[in-house]
């Protein structure tokens, strides 16, 4: 397969896991509502990680160490994000929580500068300015700065050193062992989260379309996302990949109109414009070879 036909499905592979995790928020918001936050994340997890074990269950053992390693480091960021995310938006309004999340998209070339010692483009740095400026104007509705806010940039720091970390360590042949291990990993540490910081036990919906909402949220948005991530990010550079992801309020909008019953927005159009905006221009502008090209980095 071609270098550019393998990049142009690794961004499709991104997108549809975009609007996979964009599908969710409406179902989450209504779940939430009978059961705990972490419990959700902790079911979801394992649930999404048992699947994947049962159908690939050598997919671990074949990784080497090293890799397994690595893995592990991944899921531990990408876990603790989940809890410090969740944390956050229990004192911060959703809309904040949501623009501060996404400033992965201006951490990720930071990071990725000092650690994979990439060059961006000028073209890459104006993609990130507009798509940063594209889900304020999508998601803020008033601004301020407290513990939530603090938490919740962490936790957006936390992400932008995991989609690092994917695009300078995962390989195309490792992509399903990592990704199952990445997915266990996060189910331990949010399942540890909810007994320790909840109630006693697990709270388990007790509805048919709770389960339902729950099942496509483990085996789509969680087990088939990570997984199409950890392929995708063995063939993009993290900075465009973080673009590419920028597109998920977008989608969180989009299916929100479709499925929730929400109205169309003047804000909703012009900021989800300016988010397309920029995946298009790392998509279409030329880039040199040498500009956030992958590096894969051993440790």
């Amino acid at each position: 397969m071609s270098e550019r036909r393998t990049s142009l499905l690794a961004t499709l592979a991104l997108l549809a896991m975009t609007a996979c995790w964009g599908s969710t928020f409406f179902l989450i918001k209504d779940l939430l509502d009978r059961v705990p936050t972490l419990d959700f994340l902790g079911v979801r997890f394992l649930l999404a990680g048992a699947v994947m074990l049962l159908l690939a269950p050598r997919a671990i053992a074949r990784l080497s160490p090293e890799v397994r390693r690595r893995a592990l480091v991944l899921g531990a960021l990408y876990g603790v994000a989940q809890i410090l995310q969740t944390a956050g938006l229990a004192h911060t309004p959703a809309s904040v929580s949501g623009f501060i999340t996404g400033l992965y998209v201006v951490a990720t070339p930071l990071f990725a500068a000092v650690v994979l010692r990439t060059r961006i483009n000028v073209a890459t740095w104006g993609a990130v300015v507009l798509a940063t400026a594209g889900l304020g104007v999508l998601t803020l509705d008033g601004f301020s700065i407290g513990y939530g806010e603090a938490i919740t940039l962490v936790a957006a720091l936390l992400y932008a050193t995991h989609i690092v970390g994917l695009g300078a360590w995962s390989r195309p042949a490792d992509a399903l062992g990592m990704s199952i291990l990445q997915v266990l990993v996060i189910a331990v540490i949010c399942m540890v989260a909810a007994l320790v910081g909840g109630e006693p036990g697990i709270v388990l919906p007790d509805r048919a379309a709770d389960w339902a909402s729950l099942v496509y949220m483990a085996l789509f948005a969680g087990a088939a996302a990570l997984l199409a991530q950890t392929w995708a990010q063995s063939h993009l550079p993290p900075t465009r990949s973080a673009i590419i992801m920028s597109m998920e309020p977008v989608f969180a909008a989009f299916f929100a109109v479709a499925l929730g019953g929400e109205g169309v927005t003047g804000r909703m159009l012009f900021g989800g414009l300016m988010v397309l905006g920029a995946m298009l221009v790392v998509e279409l502008v030329p880039r040199r070879h040498v500009e956030g090209e992958v590096t894969h980095l051993a440790v």
